[in-house]
């Protein structure tokens, strides 16, 4: 995925500034891993410094799962670049144990190049995962063997991000280099068809220094009958409605952020009606207010990402399954900034930001059950884990974090 480094300095292509980075990680490997086999909502309010620590609202408590107790270890899936200096040699493959966190390394998937991000299927029995090349594409990997069910090309360049439809049918893939988003179906086995859908972001212009569009991220929405892309390049999230059975998508509306902002990840409120925006380029964040019925996002003032570095660039947020609490991955500042979320996800309030850990966090998650976060450090080679305290969202860091190289994927099952 793109950084705000590669945003400011158009120069720079994207495979060398991920190369830089790469080299930057040594040659760490991964522990124990070796080949083996209606209404539109009030504009957002984006919040002040000041008032009572939040606690969980009523509809964000009703639209939460109930959690889970914890038994026995789960899968941990980790992504890296093969393609650099240090870099990985497929996906990795670990266990955690959802109580104290702990990460067991039980090998690596071979035969899947630059797999930087990863999404698994809803039923959990197949693994997705990008190819960050020239020529993009995304791979299906059967989790119960681990045997790779083979790619299918995007149509773009450099895939760096990718999700799957609620309903199963579907995955969607973003293309940095190309600024394409597209759409490929999912038979019954996992695997993927070739794309039934591909849109190019050409309008508007890119913003003040970069070259062309840059999708970073495209997801679905709450409703399920939305999906959304970011857009680096062009300061522009996109709404587009999903017919799902086509497999075609049909732009419905825009988002502009303010000019050269260079938005990333978009991460949504359990309520379903509000969703949160890292801004890497100008080290800024918005609250989002959402219209399910016409797909329509709306971004609210720009606000602190509690970074004190002279450089940094937010990466993503994670929100806990209960909507009480949103986590922010600060690459530069090395932090993690944590925030309230208040009036049923419309304001976000700073508490302050807590060391990551590791160097260059390029990505968050949260196990199921909310009470583990999980931080994938790129340039120190280096996956943490923090219990988050249910009560006021603390962070405490568990152990010594888990050696995995160019860390820049972390996907707890």
């Amino acid at each position: 995925m793109g950084s705000g480094t590669e945003a400011a300095h158009g120069g720079w292509s994207r495979r060398r500034f991920v190369g830089a980075l790469g080299a930057a990680a040594g040659a760490s490997v991964v522990a124990g891993c070796q080949d083996g086999a209606s209404r539109t909502p009030a504009a957002p309010d984006g919040g002040t410094a000041s008032g009572t620590a939040a606690q969980p609202t009523a509809s964000a408590a009703a639209s939460a799962p109930a959690a889970k107790e914890p038994s026995g270890p789960r899968p941990l899936y980790l992504g890296t670049y093969t393609s650099v200096e240090g870099g990985g040699r497929g996906i990795g493959v670990a266990a955690y144990d959802p109580v104290s966190g702990r990460i067991t390394g039980s090998g690596t998937i071979t035969g899947v190049p630059d797999p930087s991000y990863l999404a698994v299927h809803p039923d959990g029995r197949t693994l997705y995962a990008v190819q960050e090349r020239e020529r993009g594409a995304v791979t299906a990997v059967r989790t119960a063997d681990r045997e790779v069910l083979g790619s299918r090309a995007t149509g773009g360049a450099h895939t760096c991000h990718l999700s799957v439809h609620p309903g199963g049918r579907w995955l969607l893939s973003a293309d940095y280099g190309s600024g394409t988003v597209a759409v490929h179906p999912i038979d019954a086995s996992g695997a993927l068809g070739a794309p039934t859908g591909l849109v190019t972001h050409r309008r508007p212009a890119p913003g003040p220094g970069q070259q062309g569009p840059h999708a970073h991220q495209i997801v679905t929405a709450p409703d399920g009958g939305h999906v959304l892309a970011v857009d680096l390049g062009t300061d522009t999230v996109y709404s587009y409605r999903l017919d799902q059975r086509a497999g075609t998508l049909t732009e419905v509306a825009q988002a502009h952020t303010r000019p050269g902002a260079g938005p990333r990840h978009l991460t949504f409120h359990p309520g379903g009606r509000y969703a949160y925006l890292a801004d890497e380029v100008d080290d800024t964040v918005s609250v989002c207010s959402y219209d399910p019925a016409s797909g329509r996002l709306t971004i609210g003032r720009p606000q602190s990402t509690g970074a004190r570095a002279g450089t940094n660039h937010p990466a993503q947020f994670a929100v806990t399954p209960d909507g009480a609490y949103a986590f922010l991955a600060n690459r530069g500042d090395d932090t993690i900034a944590r925030y309230a979320v208040e009036a049923d996800g419309a304001r976000l309030r700073l508490l302050g930001t807590v060391p990551s850990g590791g160097e260059f966090p390029r990505q968050l998650a949260l196990s199921p059950d909310g009470g583990l976060l999980f931080t994938a450090n790129q340039r120190s080679g280096t996956v943490g884990v923090f219990q988050v305290d249910g009560r006021d969202g603390a962070l405490r860091r568990t152990g010594q974090p888990f050696v995995s190289p160019v860390a820049v994927c972390a996907l707890p099952l």
